[in-house]
C-alpha cells in the first residue's frame, strides 16, 4: 500500500505527542512492507528531503509566515497540499493519512485531488483542550476538526475516552470509528546510565530522589497541582526533588506558583530537553507524574512504565484505560494535590509496591502497547477505507 501521512510535527519538530506517535506508526507501516510517505513542515537543520529506516521523509518550505498562529497554519497548509500534489506526479498514493486539525485543509484537498479515501487521527479535541470554547479562535478550530471529521473516510482515536468525546460532540456514526491505542518503542530504555551523573548533569543532588514531570507547560496538562502537592511531598520526603521538564505559554505562572509554595528551592524547571537527555533523566528518576486534567491517551505515562519508572497519573481520559490502578500504576483524583501527594509519597515511602507497579508496567507494554501492533490495526483501517 503506498500512504501519504501529513503530519504539522515530525522529529526533530517536536511539539507534543503527534510528532513522536507518527515517527512509531510511520517505520511500522515500513517495517510491514508498507511505502510511506510523510509531508510535514521544514526545520533548521533538517534536510528537505530524507529516508529514515524506509520512511520517506518530505519537509515542506513554508515560505511566508505571520505572527497569528491560525493564519501561520492555513499558509503552511497551501505549501503542503502543494508538495502532496507534486509528489503525485510521482506517486500513485492510495490513502491520505491526516494527524490532528492543523493538516485537514491540505488533507481534505489532497483527498479530492487525488481522488483517494482520507484517514484520519484525531488526538484530542479543542472543546476538550480548552475545557469549552471560549472565543472566536476555538470555535473556527472546532469547526475544522468537525470538517476533518466530516471529510474522512474513518476516524482514528487513540481511547474508548476520545471515541466517546469525538462521536457526541461531532455527531458521529460509531460505526466510523476505530480506537487504537499509542504505542512507543520500549528498546529506547535499554540503555545504561549513571544515575548519580546524570543527576549532576542537571545539578540535581546524586542523594535527591526524582518527582517527575514531562509536558508541555499549559493548564490542560495540570502541572500546578503537581508544584501545590510539592509541600506535602517534600514534607515526607526531605530528599525528593520535582522536577519538570517541557515549555509553554504558562510557565512563568508555575514559576511563580512554585515560589508562594515555600518550597521553590526543592522545584527545577529544566525546559526543553533532547530526546537523549530525557531518556537519561527519566531512567535516573524515582517517580513520574502525570497530572492532567485532560488526557485522551497519554504517551508520556507509557514511556514512564517503559522505562521502569512508577507512574502517578490522574484518573482521567485515556489515562485511566492505560494504567490499572494498585497494579501497573496510581491513579490520583483529577486536579487533587493532596491525592497526587498521596500517590507519590506511597511510592517513594515503598520500595516493594514500587517494584510490583514497575514490574506489572513493563509486562503490559510489551504485551498491549507495541508498534507492531498499532501498524497492523491501522492497516486494518486503510483497507476499511479502501474497501468497506
Amino acid at each position: 500500500m503506498n500512504i501519504c501521512i501529513l503530519s504539522w510535527e515530525y522529529p526533530p519538530r517536536i511539539v507534543g505527542g503527534i510528532s513522536r506517535h507518527c515517527h512509531g506508526l510511520a517505520r511500522a507501516l515500513t517495517k510491514m512492507g508498507h511505502s510511506v510517505h510523510l509531508v510535514t513542515l521544514d526545520f533548521p537543520g533538517a534536510p528537505y528531503y530524507e529516508e529514515e529506516e524506509g520512511v520517506k521523509i518530505h519537509r515542506t518550505s513554508v515560505e511566508l509566515g505571520h505572527p497569528n498562529f491560525i493564519v501561520w497554519v492555513f499558509l503552511f497548509n497551501h505549501f503542503m497540499e502543494k508538495k502532496v500534489a507534486m509528489l503525485s506526479k510521482h506517486e500513485k498514493f492510495e490513502i491520505i493519512h491526516a494527524h490532528d486539525w492543523l493538516v485537514a485543509p491540505a488533507s481534505i484537498s489532497s483527498k479530492h485531488y487525488l481522488n483517494v479515501p482520507l484517514v484520519s487521527t484525531i488526538h484530542s479535541t479543542e472543546v476538550g483542550r480548552s475545557r469549552g470554547l471560549h472565543n472566536s479562535d476555538s470555535y473556527l478550530i472546532d469547526g475544522i476538526e468537525w470538517w476533518l471529521t466530516y471529510e474522512s473516510k474513518r476516524i482514528i482515536v487513540v481511547s474508548d475516552s476520545i471515541k466517546r468525546e469525538v462521536k457526541e460532540h461531532f455527531h458521529l456514526p460509531d460505526e466510523k470509528i476505530d480506537v487504537i491505542p499509542n504505542a512507543i518503542d520500549p528498546s529506547k530504555y535499554n540503555v545504561s546510565i549513571n544515575r548519580d551523573e546524570v543527576k549532576r548533569r542537571f545539578s540535581i543532588d546524586p542523594s535527591e530522589r526524582i518527582v517527575l514531570f514531562i509536558g508541555r507547560l499549559v493548564p490542560q496538562k495540570g502541572v500546578e497541582y503537581l508544584i501545590m502537592a510539592a509541600p506535602k511531598i517534600i514534607g515526607q520526603h526531605p530528599e525528593a526533588r520535582i522536577v519538570i521538564v517541557g515549555d509553554g505559554w504558562s510557565k512563568d505562572y508555575l514559576m511563580r506558583l512554585a515560589s508562594s509554595t515555600g518550597c521553590q528551592h526543592k522545584i527545577t524547571f529544566l525546559g526543553f530537553l533532547s530526546d537523549q537527555d530525557l531518556i537519561e533523566l527519566t531512567l535516573s528518576s524515582d517517580v513520574l507524574v502525570v497530572p492532567s486534567i485532560y488526557e485522551p491517551f497519554g504517551i508520556v505515562a507509557l514511556e514512564g512504565m517503559a522505562a521502569g519508572v512508577p507512574v502517578v497519573a490522574s484518573n482521567t481520559g485515556g489515562l485511566s484505560e492505560i494504567i490499572e490502578h494498585d497494579k501497573t500504576g496510581f491513579l490520583a483524583y483529577k486536579e487533587n494535590p493532596d491525592s497526587i501527594a498521596w500517590g507519590v509519597n506511597k511510592i517513594l515511602s515503598d520500595p516493594g509496591y514500587a517494584s510490583w507497579l514497575m514490574q506489572n508496567a513493563k509486562r503490559k507494554i510489551n504485551e498491549v502497547y507495541s508498534w507492531n501492533a498499532v501498524a497492523k490495526r491501522t492497516v486494518e483501517t486503510y483497507e476499511k477505507a479502501l474497501w468497506g
